[in-house]
């Protein structure tokens, strides 16, 4: 669970709506029975963390009637159990609580701290295809070194992770199983304020929960991905906020509509305590869809940027650049060569719309362009010396390109006797690096009278990075004298260097 500093959020616009914090959904454990917080950073408001589209219209019933839904998404909500060996963002012992924590919960957490340093999780997923792939938030998962799911029938599954993708706070799970009850997609965008909807997940540990709530508000941005993950640029907050009362081990879990159609992930509390206080906050069923296809296809989510830095246009602002419009995105500047700036877009244009649909906020902005791929074309509306003008953006990646990049798992090598596996996913997430060279049969090779034990991942050689097995031969085949150092992390975080070769 994520919290940040009251001081954080002084300028944001939300905590004068809010007069309260943002709380985590997900939470860790110290056994199954008893909860947690996870992380001791507190804003104010104070944030935690708690591929078809179709018509996402609900049909209500005569009097309100929320029994359709509840039992169509039950049974696709899971429970999703992690694991974790160690070090994190958990401390080992009592007297290294974060002060945070101890100033907003006291003596509670003395002692949460399970026994040998292993630590426990919880939070919801949801199921969304019946062989096995399961949505869920990404901070639930994070560097986690196990991850179950127990199902609605109280199965419980071994889970691996497919993908993450951490500017939308979306993580994609596999289990091996077959027939399983699913939640289908509902399209967010036709979701209206006043609509009614349900949270169901796993909230203080208390499995298949479910709440009802209205939308509250769209497209909200409560800045909570970015201060939690700083150097994380490219976040996109475009929330759906209701009134369903969400808590924590809520995050991962569905909001859907009396349809029972998938409209959002719980992401989110805000609240001063840890516990709801009125609302909650769910990433939309359309920016879900499309980070978890392209999970599935290439592994890593295509994201496509504008190429403009934007801001919110305020009173203010729109009186001090004469600026006639409230309604819309500011372009402070363009990047030169980028798709904003071959189109013919400028700084100080304003824009209103991407296709078709409005962008008044950064949020909104960036809400509709994270639906497209690099190389998709969408069209913008936009104001330039009060007149209203249209360009054809093609929208590129980071590195200003249209392609599509498509992470493959790369292949095993054998070298000098021991063998040398590609680093899951899983594992480079857990242990923060983006590659490496896992070794093993150590004691058959060449590599014996380093000290090196199997199970150890290599990630540089001297100050050459390795970050595929093939990357190991490359660094080590031609050294015919001297001495190389070998430095990685095992799999519990430790840190180490090895010396191969001779003075």
């Amino acid at each position: 669970m994520y919290m940040k500093s009251k001081q954080f959020f002084a300028g944001v616009t939300l905590s004068a709506l809010l007069g309260g914090g943002i709380a985590v959904g997900g939470y860790k454990l110290a056994d199954s029975d008893t909860g947690s917080i996870l992380y001791g950073q507190t804003p104010s408001p104070q944030v935690q963390y708690t591929s078809a589209m179709r018509s996402s219209a609900s049909i209500v019933p005569e009097g309100i009637n929320f029994l359709k839904a509840s039992e169509l998404a039950t049974p696709a909500v899971v429970h999703v159990m992690t694991e974790y060996n160690g070090g994190g963002a958990i401390s080992r012992g009592g007297s290294e609580m974060d002060p945070f924590l101890r100033e907003f919960f006291g003596d509670r957490f003395e002692g949460m701290q399970a026994p040998q340093g292993t630590q426990m999780g919880s939070g919801s997923g949801v199921i969304i295809a019946n062989d096995g792939y399961i949505i869920t938030n990404n901070h639930v998962v994070d560097k986690a070194d196990k991850i179950e799911v127990v199902l609605n029938d109280k199965r419980r599954l071994a889970a691996t992770l497919v993908g993450t993708d951490p500017t939308t706070d979306i993580a994609l799970l596999k289990v091996d199983a077959k027939d399983l009850p699913t939640v289908r997609y509902g399209n967010s965008d036709n979701l209206q304020v006043g609509e009614w909807v349900l949270a169901v997940g796993n909230p203080m540990n208390l499995t298949s929960t479910v709440t009802a709530g209205i939308v509250s508000a769209k497209g909200r941005n409560i800045d909570i991905l970015r201060s939690n993950n700083p150097n994380q640029r490219y976040s996109i907050e475009s929330f759906i906020q209701t009134d369903a009362a969400v808590n924590p081990g809520n995050s991962g879990g569905a909001l859907v509509n009396l349809n029972g159609d998938l409209v959002g992930i719980n992401t989110a509390i805000a609240s001063q305590t840890g516990s709801f206080a009125g609302y909650s906050f769910a990433v939309p069923s359309t920016i879900v869809s499309k980070v978890v296809d392209d999970l599935k296809k290439y592994g890593e989510v295509q994201r496509a940027l504008l190429g403009a830095e934007i801001r919110e246009i305020d009173a203010g602002f729109a009186k001090e650049k004469g600026i006639k419009t409230l309604n819309g995105v500011y372009l402070v500047n363009v990047s030169e060569s980028g798709g904003a700036d071959d189109a013919g877009l400028q700084a100080g244009d304003v824009i209103t719309a991407i296709n078709g649909a409005p962008t008044h906020t950064s949020s909104q902005l960036l809400e509709q362009v994270a639906r497209y791929r690099p190389g998709d074309k969408v069209k913008v509306n936009y104001i330039r010396s009060g007149k209203e003008k249209t360009a054809n953006v093609t929208l590129r990646n980071l590195n200003n390109s249209t392609e599509l990049v498509k992470r493959s798992r790369a292949a095993a090598v054998t070298f000098e006797g021991a063998r040398f596996e590609a680093v899951s996913k899983q594992e480079m997430s857990k242990l923060g690096i983006t590659g490496g060279a896992k070794i093993s049969d150590v004691e058959d090779s060449q590599f014996r009278d380093t000290g090196m034990k199997d199970g150890f991942i290599i990630t540089r050689i001297d100050r050459q990075p390795v970050n595929e097995p093939a990357d190991i031969e490359k660094h080590l085949k031609n050294v015919d004298s001297g001495v190389v150092y070998l430095e990685g992390v095992y799999p519990d975080g430790l840190k180490a260097y090895y010396p191969i070769g001779k003075e």
